[in-house]
């Protein structure tokens, strides 16, 4: 089986190159035994890959068992997991096999691995050693030849380091970790995903799809989907439900874009898409011109940036003829306030000259996204006196999301 038919059998959609080398791994480490960490944000598509490593397996024809480990109480996990005894515990009216009994010969996939407890992290330690555990409230001890698949959507290393997850049990799951990609990383992939997800919908729902116009299209490669695969798909299914045989603008689809954007972009602003940050040389005029654009889509998604930079200032220095630092300027009548015109002392003196702004749109210097939002938020907040309900309006986030930012970037008073 190639890559293709591999791809369009388990419905892994993606031409990009970060897809590419997943499927490859996934082909790579799927016949074997070896435990597998699957590491991603919510919403990429950890059990789409799972399913597709059990079924490339020898396994394949024995139990996938599905276990969500986040979405089980603490109370009850263990149980879930090995099984019980009856009577074992209060409410313990027969013995239940658990998920691992359920598995054996197959493949259990343990998504949120990262929300286990320590108690069960010790006896999923001993499982990986050697397939050894005990069922809630017995003492005979059982075997299971299961292939473990687990998955998270946090740095599990980080939370070994804070002391939530066991060290040794890290390193057992992490024997083949296979990252998946955030759908921001792979925009190549999203209008084919997107075309894949509205056919599926129309022939689910009767309807008919009439299209998207370019601007809708480059939004939707725009658009950062915080919610990843998870919210391409819901948009999908709902413009072919509720905007049912009309032509889709940017205006109808950003009704239906409200996820906030993560790691340090300020919200509802569009991506930066690096295709060649770590490329060949030469790329440089390139990443200028992406930098740039990125700029004037943040000017424009604020609104009026010019009043909360001092655009207008800026750019009346700048058609002004450069003037020497210390030159001393008469003032014109019409700009001199009644009262003040009996002074022919009035001098104006030409400041010396500043540094340079980053984001004035004469500057050579092109700062970082993160660099140029933490900017924006300093001078809402100086332009409002530390208003930050009014500063949040005007950057056109919550003031919760301003209150993440000024801890992010320590702007506290």
């Amino acid at each position: 089986m190639d890559r293709k038919q591999f791809q369009q059998k388990f419905g892994i959609v993606g031409e990009s190159p970060a897809m590419t080398q997943v499927v490859g791994q996934v082909m790579q480490v799927a016949p074997t035994t070896i435990t597998i960490l699957l590491q991603g944000e919510s919403g990429v598509g950890k059990d789409v890959v799972a399913r597709a490593i059990h079924g490339l397996s020898r396994r394949k024809d024995r139990n996938l068992v599905i276990v969500n480990c986040g979405a089980i109480p603490e109370g009850i996990i263990e149980s879930e997991l090995f099984g019980h005894e009856k009577g074992s515990f209060t409410g313990a009216h027969e013995t239940r096999h658990g998920y691992f009994e359920k598995a054996d010969g197959g493949t259990i996939f343990l998504d949120e691995i990262g929300d286990t407890p320590k108690s069960v992290q010790v006896k999923l330690l001993r499982i990986l050693e050697n397939g050894e555990y005990f069922r809630v409230g017995s003492a005979e001890v059982r075997k299971t030849d299961t292939r473990i698949i687990a998955a998270t959507n946090r740095d599990l290393w980080k939370d070994v380091q804070a002391g939530r997850f066991r060290e040794d049990l890290y390193y057992r799951l992490n024997t083949v970790m296979i990252r998946i990609p955030a759908l921001r990383e792979r925009p190549e992939d999203i209008l084919p995903m997107f075309r894949k997800f509205v056919l599926d919908a129309s022939a689910k729902y009767d309807s008919v799809f009439q299209g998207f116009s370019d601007d809708a299209r480059q939004l939707l490669v725009s658009y950062r989907w915080p919610g990843n695969i998870r919210e391409l798909k819901n948009v999908a299914e709902q413009l072919v439900v509720l905007e049912k045989s009309q032509f889709i603008t940017a205006e109808t689809l950003r009704q239906y874009l409200k996820g906030r954007q993560h790691d340090g972009a300020m919200d509802h602003l569009p991506v930066l898409h690096g295709h060649g940050y770590e490329s060949e040389a030469g790329s440089n005029g390139r990443e200028s011109d992406l930098l740039f654009r990125a700029l004037v889509d943040i000017r424009a998604e604020i609104g009026d940036l010019k009043k909360m930079l001092g655009g207008f200032l800026y750019s009346q220095m700048s058609r002004a003829t450069p003037l020497d630092p210390g030159r001393i300027l008469p003032m014109p009548d019409r700009d001199i306030p009644l009262g003040v015109r009996e002074r022919p002392d009035l001098e104006i003196r030409v400041p010396e000259p500043a540094t340079p702004d980053p984001l004035h749109e004469q500057s050579d210097a092109i700062p970082s996204l993160e660099e140029a939002e933490r900017i924006l938020i300093e001078r809402s907040l100086r332009k409002y006196e530390g208003n930050r309900r009014k500063a949040a309006e005007a950057l056109g986030i919550s003031e919760r999301t301003l209150y993440r930012k000024i801890d992010q970037y320590d702007l506290g008073q």
